[in-house]
């Protein structure tokens, strides 16, 4: 892969704009040598305007998202990819969610551009249980865990029971629930049998990974090996 192919990948511009910028030299090494189309020093090396080259396929993200913002750049209004960089849309192969969150769901969303990785995580086989921080419009009833355990459970308008669920109260209205699967608007839907009504909703884990606490509403940052690991743990 030489040099023009891989910024052009990496959604800094079509191969034609890559080139331009190549040759404006706006593309150095990291000791400020004005570098051509057809050189390809190491990744770590490259600096485009004096900044470090972003991070290779394959390309994990962890993003704490806000209320407001849907996962799929095909919806109107405010994506999360409008909390990345703008070249990021750009990029080849593209990033994309590992189990979407709703719009108004907030909380621990990975992304990537690893189509194997994708599938691993949500494969039911990988056991990447998913926990939820929900807030409730009234008391709890006391009846919830057991409802949400019995593997009975059929949401309204389906026909195949729910899996088990985990949960657990922590306060008069307020509870965590771990879910074995994701189905359209899950947990709200659940608390709805339930005769109750969820006003806020936030993801705090992934398998064994925990939404870390320093990482702010709408901010990201790349996934560290030890992170991807504990999602299987």
């Amino acid at each position: 892969m030489k040099l023009v192919k891989l910024l052009a990948n990496l959604g800094y511009g079509s191969r034609k704009e890559v080139q331009r910028m190549i040759r404006s030299g706006a593309v150095t090494d990291d000791t400020g040598r004005v570098l051509g189309e057809g050189e390809l020093p190491p990744h770590g090396r490259i600096r485009v305007r004096g900044e470090e080259l972003d991070a290779p396929s394959p390309l994990t993200i962890i993003l704490n998202k806000p209320d407001g913002y849907t996962c799929s750049s095909e919806d109107p209004g405010d994506t999360v990819y409008d909390l990345l960089p703008p070249r990021f849309a750009c990029r080849n192969p593209g990033l994309n969610p590992i189990g979407r969150l709703d719009k108004d769901t907030t909380g621990l969303l990975l992304l990537t551009d690893d189509g194997k990785l994708l599938h691993r995580i949500i494969h039911p086989k990988s056991h990447c249980l998913k926990v939820y921080h929900a807030i409730l419009d009234r008391p709890l009833e006391g009846h919830e865990g057991e409802l949400f355990a019995s593997g009975a459970l059929v949401l309204n308008a389906e026909t195949k029971p729910l899996l088990p669920a985990g949960f657990e109260p922590r306060s008069e209205k307020q509870a965590l629930i771990t879910l074995h699967e994701g189905r359209y608007h899950q947990v709200r839907r659940m608390f709805a049998a339930a005769g109750n009504h969820v006003t806020a909703l936030k993801r705090i884990s992934i398998g064994g990974l925990h939404l870390p606490d320093d990482l702010e509403e709408g901010e990201w940052r790349e996934l560290t090996p030890d992170e991807l690991a504990a999602v299987f743990a």
